[in-house]
Protein backbone atom coordinates (compact mmCIF):
# COMPACT_ATOMS: atom_id res chain seq x y z
CA UNK A 1 0.00 0.00 0.00
CA UNK A 2 2.71 2.29 0.84
CA UNK A 3 4.68 1.53 -2.59
CA UNK A 4 1.04 2.78 -4.83
CA UNK A 5 0.88 6.14 -2.20
CA UNK A 6 4.50 6.94 -3.14
CA UNK A 7 3.95 5.92 -6.87
CA UNK A 8 1.46 8.35 -6.68
CA UNK A 9 3.50 11.13 -5.13
CA UNK A 10 5.90 10.74 -8.11
CA UNK A 11 3.20 10.71 -10.53
CA UNK A 12 2.29 13.78 -9.26
CA UNK A 13 5.37 15.48 -8.82
CA UNK A 14 5.97 14.42 -12.13
CA UNK A 15 2.95 16.42 -13.89
CA UNK A 16 3.43 19.18 -11.48
CA UNK A 17 7.23 19.62 -13.02
CA UNK A 18 5.60 18.96 -16.59
CA UNK A 19 2.63 21.76 -15.99
CA UNK A 20 5.16 24.21 -15.07
CA UNK A 21 7.22 23.70 -17.74
CA UNK A 22 4.48 24.54 -19.87
CA UNK A 23 4.24 28.20 -18.37
CA UNK A 24 7.48 29.04 -19.51
CA UNK A 25 7.54 32.27 -21.69
CA UNK A 26 8.24 31.24 -25.01
CA UNK A 27 10.43 33.57 -27.41
CA UNK A 28 8.87 35.01 -30.03
CA UNK A 29 10.70 35.69 -34.02
CA UNK A 30 13.80 37.70 -32.94
CA UNK A 31 13.53 37.89 -28.87
CA UNK A 32 15.70 34.82 -28.48
CA UNK A 33 18.61 36.80 -30.30
CA UNK A 34 18.18 39.77 -28.06
CA UNK A 35 17.77 37.62 -24.66
CA UNK A 36 20.86 35.95 -25.89
CA UNK A 37 22.80 39.14 -26.74
CA UNK A 38 25.36 39.92 -23.90
CA UNK A 39 23.75 43.46 -23.33
CA UNK A 40 20.20 43.48 -24.10
CA UNK A 41 19.66 46.31 -22.15
CA UNK A 42 22.62 49.10 -23.63
CA UNK A 43 24.09 48.60 -20.31
CA UNK A 44 27.77 48.46 -22.09
CA UNK A 45 27.50 52.09 -23.82
CA UNK A 46 26.42 53.72 -20.55
CA UNK A 47 29.15 52.29 -18.50
CA UNK A 48 31.07 55.83 -18.43
CA UNK A 49 28.04 56.76 -16.15
CA UNK A 50 29.70 54.70 -13.07
CA UNK A 51 31.44 56.89 -10.53
CA UNK A 52 29.33 60.20 -11.29
CA UNK A 53 26.80 61.56 -8.80
CA UNK A 54 23.50 60.84 -9.10
CA UNK A 55 22.64 63.93 -8.90
CA UNK A 56 23.09 64.53 -12.00
CA UNK A 57 21.54 61.62 -13.68
CA UNK A 58 18.38 61.88 -15.89
CA UNK A 59 16.67 58.64 -15.50
CA UNK A 60 14.23 59.75 -18.01
CA UNK A 61 16.51 59.97 -20.96
CA UNK A 62 17.46 56.17 -20.30
CA UNK A 63 16.04 53.68 -22.12
CA UNK A 64 12.97 52.12 -20.79
CA UNK A 65 12.63 49.33 -18.64
CA UNK A 66 14.55 50.70 -16.49
CA UNK A 67 15.20 51.05 -12.61
CA UNK A 68 17.16 53.34 -10.36
CA UNK A 69 18.40 51.33 -7.19
CA UNK A 70 19.49 53.06 -3.69
CA UNK A 71 21.22 51.65 -0.97
CA UNK A 72 18.83 49.57 1.05
CA UNK A 73 15.94 49.78 -1.22
CA UNK A 74 13.88 47.12 -1.46
CA UNK A 75 13.75 45.37 -5.10
CA UNK A 76 12.42 42.31 -7.06
CA UNK A 77 14.66 39.27 -7.86
CA UNK A 78 13.31 38.90 -11.39
CA UNK A 79 15.57 38.58 -13.87
CA UNK A 80 14.51 40.90 -16.74
CA UNK A 81 17.66 41.02 -19.72
CA UNK A 82 16.23 44.34 -21.14
CA UNK A 83 15.96 46.01 -17.90
CA UNK A 84 18.38 48.50 -17.64
CA UNK A 85 19.47 48.85 -13.64
CA UNK A 86 21.26 51.69 -12.20
CA UNK A 87 22.83 51.15 -8.98
CA UNK A 88 24.06 53.84 -6.79
CA UNK A 89 26.29 53.83 -4.09
CA UNK A 90 26.30 55.02 -0.41
CA UNK A 91 28.31 57.77 -1.22
CA UNK A 92 25.29 58.79 -3.89
CA UNK A 93 27.18 57.65 -6.89
CA UNK A 94 26.56 55.65 -9.36
CA UNK A 95 28.09 52.53 -8.50
CA UNK A 96 27.05 49.70 -11.45
CA UNK A 97 24.85 49.75 -14.29
CA UNK A 98 24.45 46.56 -15.71
CA UNK A 99 21.25 44.30 -17.57
CA UNK A 100 19.14 42.30 -15.63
Amino acid sequence: MAAIGRAAGWAAALGLTAGLSACAPMAVDGEADVAQAGDPCGAEALQDLVGTSVGGLEAEALPEPRRVIFPGMAVTQDFVPERLNIEVGPDDRIARVYCG
